[in-house]
């Protein structure tokens, strides 16, 4: 293709919201302009970019045995309120009514409409398993869209749906979804971690995060250096700190702590490491008749170490507080403690409440908490001889750099990613509701096992220019590039020879496969390399009046420093070895 017959808009200066650098760089480049909060029309470079994202995925879904559909985005309500998600989603999910006042949705996914044509679709074991996919427009109503694509309201994804006759079959379809993601994001040229996750509002028991390695990236990702383990924040698993619990070697003191109201405060008034403190947190559950109205709450006390905090994740996972918990309210902290945040504690309560305490927190011994008396703290506090053990232990806190790696095998390291794909083993979550079933072998109908995996397509872009940029703009990996090569001929313009050569080269580069890009805009050379260097273009080959009166160019890749100067005979072939290259070669460190 040549530059005129395509649409570039390069900008030097990036709008004034553009947080992060890829929201930055994406605008700067002109591959998108904003139309709304969370809603960008992509322009011709960046459309590009998302259908070489797309035909990777494609090749691979089908390569691994996944068939092709495209399921609409308005979805009706029924469906829905089948599968229990109409209300539980929550406010992201748009709802909208037809001219008729029939409620509608703007799909943020397919689960329920991939499960009605299922079960209308798939009768009997024989058609089993199977894995439809779509790419398609998805939209969630954010909160607060920002970040560009990386947390907008509108966007594109690749979702897949698996159905089997039973886990042991579901589980092998996983896998192979797993091993068909890790394919997609090596060609993409992408760092990335695979990494547990909680399955969150789309269900299921087993499910990976597929996360691009990025420090700007709004996700924790822990990880061990020496051996495979690896778990974004939420999922990964706090060991207990200390492998036994102390003696009591400290009297029981009721201290007094004016005015230090948190755990470092109270620490450093007493001379103590913030890890011989004990934090107090207090949940509340809710028990509901018919109508909806509460009947009944239940407080509970949760404790962490000071210096460590509640992962509220792991906390939903407590047995009674799996159905759902709140933050208690001011006035049922009173009522059983007592006394106003702050100064919380297990000991003295004036009502009972259940007492869940962190692994490490079971194990300590002479400890510092609330003694539930504003400016007050007991020290020296002790499990058995001055409070009772607790009602249960659970992993309750986020991991900290240097904690012991759940494995065995060394230390937790943690690094900031950038979700990009997800895959979850759905089970019957929603094929149950959605009476989605077959016919076995002896006739007998039976609940058809579940997955679903979705990549972020649009995301993607947000997250390779975040891992791949420098001062002078992005940096594509070959495989995403809006264009492979850029001819950059000086003079184009006003030259018979550059331009002969230039139009030459063009057409073998793309004789062999090669998407090249000339520009013909007749560009001074510094304003034609600034848009290209923006744009991302990984390799760039410059054409002279001089170099070729030598019989030479130069070629240089986005990421060097120096230009190579190569015999323009050889230049074809060098570049289609460079660019083969680079579609093979893993991510740079």
């Amino acid at each position: 293709m040549k530059a005129t017959q395509t649409f570039i808009s390069t900008l030097k200066e990036a709008p004034a919201d553009a947080e992060v650098k890829s929201h930055q760089l994406m605008m700067r480049a002109g591959m998108i302009k904003r139309l709304g909060a969370g809603i960008y029309s992509y322009m011709p470079m960046g459309l590009r970019v998302i259908r070489k994202i797309e035909n990777i995925i494609r090749e691979e879904m089908n390569r691994a045995g996944a068939v092709e559909l495209l399921m609409p985005v308005v979805q009706p309500a029924e469906l829905w309120q089948e599968s229990g998600r109409f209300q539980a989603y929550g406010p992201e999910l748009m709802r909208v009514k037809d001219r008729h006042g029939r409620d509608f949705v703007i799909q943020p996914t397919s689960e329920e409409v991939i499960t009605d044509i299922a079960r209308q679709e798939l009768r009997s074991y024989k058609q089993l398993p199977r894995n439809f996919y779509h790419i398609q427009t998805k939209f969630r109503d954010e909160r607060r869209p920002r970040f560009g694509v990386m947390r907008g309201r509108e966007f594109t994804m690749k979702d897949a749906y698996s159905f089997d006759r039973d886990l042991e079959s579901g589980r092998r379809s996983y896998d192979a979804m797993r091993v068909a993601y890790c394919a997609i994001f090596d060609r993409m040229g992408l760092r990335y971690r695979a990494v547990a996750a909680d399955s969150g509002a789309i269900g299921g028991d087993v499910s990976q995060e597929f996360q691009v390695i990025a420090d700007t990236g709004e996700d924790a990702i822990v990880y061990c250096p020496g051996s495979d383990y690896a778990a974004n924040i939420e999922m990964a698993e706090g060991v207990p700190l200390l492998a036994q619990r102390g003696a009591a070697s400290q009297p029981l003191a009721k201290t007094p702590t004016p005015g230090k109201a948190t755990c470092s405060d109270v620490a450093e008034l007493l001379g103590l490491p913030l890890s011989q403190t004990v934090k107090s947190l207090v949940l509340a559950t809710d028990e509901t008749d018919a109508t909806g109205h509460i009947v009944n709450s239940t407080v509970w006390l949760l404790l962490v170490r000071g210096d460590h905090d509640l992962n509220e994740i792991k906390a939903g996972k407590v047995p009674g507080l799996k159905g759902g918990y709140r933050f208690a309210t001011v006035a049922e902290i009173e009522s059983h403690f007592g006394c106003k945040p702050g100064f919380l504690g297990p000991i003295g309560l004036k009502q009972p409440l259940k007492v869940v305490a962190d692994r490490t927190v079971a194990n300590m011994a002479n400890f510092v908490c609330g003694a539930n008396e504003a400016d007050f703290h007991y020290t020296g506090v002790n499990w058995g001889r001055d409070l009772p053990e607790p009602d249960a232990v659970a992993d309750l806190r986020n991991v900290v750099a240097g904690d012991p790696s759940p494995d065995g095998k060394g230390v937790l390291a943690i690094q900031r990613g950038i979700e990009v794909g997800h895959v979850f083993l759905l089970g019957t979550k929603y094929s149950e509701p959605m009476k989605a079933t077959f016919l076995d072998e002896t006739g007998k109908p039976l609940t058809m096992i579940m997955g679903c995996y979705g990549i972020g397509v649009t995301r993607l872009l947000g997250a390779a220019i975040e891992q791949n940029h420098d001062e002078r703009g992005i940096i594509w990996p070959t495989a995403m590039a809006p264009f492979q090569v850029a001819l950059c001929p000086i003079g184009y313009d006003r030259s018979d020879d550059v331009r002969a050569a230039a139009d030459q080269l063009h057409q073998a580069l793309l004789a062999q496969g090669i998407d090249a890009v000339l520009d013909d805009r007749g560009e001074r050379p510094g304003a034609m390399f600034a848009d290209w260097e923006l744009i991302g273009v990984p390799l760039r080959v410059v054409l002279s009046d001089r170099g070729l009166k030598a019989g030479t160019v130069e070629m240089q890749g986005r990421r060097d420093a120096q230009a190579q100067v190569v015999a323009l005979a050889d230049v074809s072939a060098l570049v289609a070895a460079a660019v083969q290259t680079a579609l093979k070669a893993p991510a740079p460190a």
